[in-house]
């Protein structure tokens, strides 16, 4: 489903947008919902599939959510005297060019991820977005089976299982408490059931969920496949784990990038070295960075290694805004992290005569990485190493 936001401020030409989504994503666009205007001259939405005109309220408030004015049918009366000749006849053209240009909606296209239905409004004044969710209600497919790693789970499946594809830390900085997010796969969930954690093999009760939407929170008692609660106090928990009420279940749903961005993360107040350590930790439980350790290396500095640099601006940012640690970047002279087999040992390690410039370490996890100065120095070192294995994500992860 898209959403085509922000109709309350001046935009690009509605038809415009909907060719770059055909042209980037090589998706067909259904308009289900158009624009009346827009800016300081918008009206509010037309449902070309319900001859509805939804009436946008530019007085109603921002954090309520009200239902909009609905007229039946375009060409009446009352939606002539609401919207004025000019912009009712403009309307009316701009209708019947997206009808004769666009594609109509299918469900068996959108099911299958060839066509997108389209929707238009304000998602800061709720305007538009109850349309979009209402019909998503009744075209969005049920649960799917899920590929685990032996067998294939179906969400009709009686026993639960699920798997955690995000975690997000300090949710609540008067408790420093962090959330794994959980999609429900199969079976029922039930407050203060006993699972597995298939990564640990260890048992666990999952006591305090929550369903959670924007800042609010409520405790969820029961959810079932398809559903998304979040789990607050497991810090075994990482991105990608499963859980589930029977053992041999594992699910790998979340595949990895390989870091490409490498930076040396100083801590710039010593006297803040908790805060800073704490933080840190937090933050990389939530699996969009991760952290090196060099070998041999006198002081232990973290080496932070992310898709892109504005991951490590992030950090930085929430260190100093929710841990009150202020740090300072330094580049580190690496463009490439590979994997060494499992239990590589230092001894190895030291047979090992890697391109200039390239550092042994670890990651998070302790699983050892070499460290290139460039593809170049990469590949080089892959083609005269005798057959040792090197991967770019650590093992037992997936690669994107």
């Amino acid at each position: 489903f898209t959403f085509i936001n922000k109709l309350d401020r001046e935009v690009r030409d509605p038809i415009e947008v909907l060719d770059e989504i055909e042209d980037i994503l090589n998706i067909q666009c259904a308009p289900v919902t158009w624009p009346i205007g827009m800016g300081n001259r918008f009206k509010g939405v037309y449902n070309l599939y319900t001859d509805e005109v939804h009436l946008f309220d530019p007085e109603a408030k921002q954090d309520a959510l009200v239902l909009p004015e609905v007229i039946k049918g375009i060409d009446n009366d009352a939606v002539r005297v609401r919207l004025g000749e000019d912009t009712l006849a403009e309307l009316m053209d701009e209708i019947e060019l997206v009808r004769g240009a666009s594609h109509e909606f299918d469900t068996e296209a959108y099911l299958e991820g060839r066509l997108t239905p389209v929707y238009f409004g304000t998602a800061l004044r709720n305007f538009g977005v109850l349309e979009m969710l209402d019909d998503f209600v009744v075209h969005a497919p049920r649960p799917q089976p899920r590929a685990a790693e032996d067998r294939t789970i179906d969400a009709d499946d009686d026993r639960f299982s699920g798997f955690v594809f995000k975690i997000q830390a300090n949710m609540d900085p008067k408790h420093r408490d962090r959330i794994a997010y959980i999609r429900i796969c199969s079976g029922k969930f039930e407050r203060d059931m006993t699972v597995f954690h298939s990564r640990t093999g260890k048992k666990v009760r999952l006591a305090s969920s929550h369903r959670l939407f924007g800042k609010e929170r409520e405790t969820v008692n029961e959810a079932y496949a398809g559903d998304i609660i979040g789990l607050v106090g497991h810090s075994d928990f990482g991105i990608g784990d499963t859980l589930t009420t029977r053992k041999g279940i594992e699910f790998h749903e979340i595949p990895r990038f390989t870091p490409e961005s490498f930076s040396y993360l100083h801590n710039g107040d010593t006297g803040k070295f908790k805060q800073f350590r704490q933080g840190l930790d937090q933050l990389l439980q939530e699996g969009a960075i991760q952290c090196l350790s060099l070998k041999g290396s006198a002081v232990a500095v973290p080496v932070l290694a992310a898709v892109g640099p504005l991951q490590f601006d992030v950090v930085q940012f929430r260190l100093e805004s929710e841990y009150n640690a202020v740090t300072r970047l330094e580049p580190a002279p690496w463009q490439v992290v590979r994997w060494l087999p499992e239990e590589f040992s230092e001894e190895e390690m030291d047979k090992l005569s890697p391109p200039t410039g390239s550092r042994f370490g670890w990651d998070s996890d302790k699983n050892p990485v070499l460290l290139f100065p460039s593809d170049w120095a990469a590949s080089y070192f892959e083609q005269n190493s005798d057959g040792l294995a090197l991967a770019k994500v650590p093992p037992n992860q997936k690669e994107l």
